[in-house]
């Protein structure tokens, strides 16, 4: 693995979780994210909670993911956005449908992103 492999790939996430949040603001009225720093330090904290916090919270709340069929584990995507909200500052989520909503559009904003990135990445080592 390249050096700066995990430096790209945290700049990257900052990015992609930037653009999902500036998307979720524009399509829920229930969301309020006003400025550069609130997108740049809310994406921030989501790409850091996402990589660290959320796989610990996950392996340690395992029985009761899976006890209630991955229910739980929406409550856990709340509280990572829920955090993010907390620590960015101009950064608002009012009502638990908006919170449903922005992780639906933080999930599908980095499927969508990673997605490309991989079949670039395919396309790239494929001989020409």
């Amino acid at each position: 693995m390249p050096e700066g492999f995990l430096v790209l790939r945290m700049l990257v996430s900052w990015g992609v979780n930037a653009l999902a949040l500036w998307i979720a603001s524009a399509l829920f009225s229930g969301v309020s994210i006003h400025g550069f720093w609130a997108y740049a330090i809310g994406a921030a904290v989501l790409a850091i909670a996402n990589t660290i916090i959320k796989p610990v919270l996950a392996l340690l709340t395992l029985p009761l993911i899976v006890f209630t069929f991955g229910l739980f584990y929406l409550l856990i995507n709340i509280a990572m956005v829920a955090l993010a909200e907390w620590i960015a500052p101009n950064f608002s989520i009012d009502g638990f449908w908006s919170y449903i909503g922005v992780i639906f559009i933080v999930w599908v904003v980095n499927w969508a992103m990673y997605s490309l990135i991989d079949e670039a990445m395919r396309a790239r080592a494929r001989p020409a």
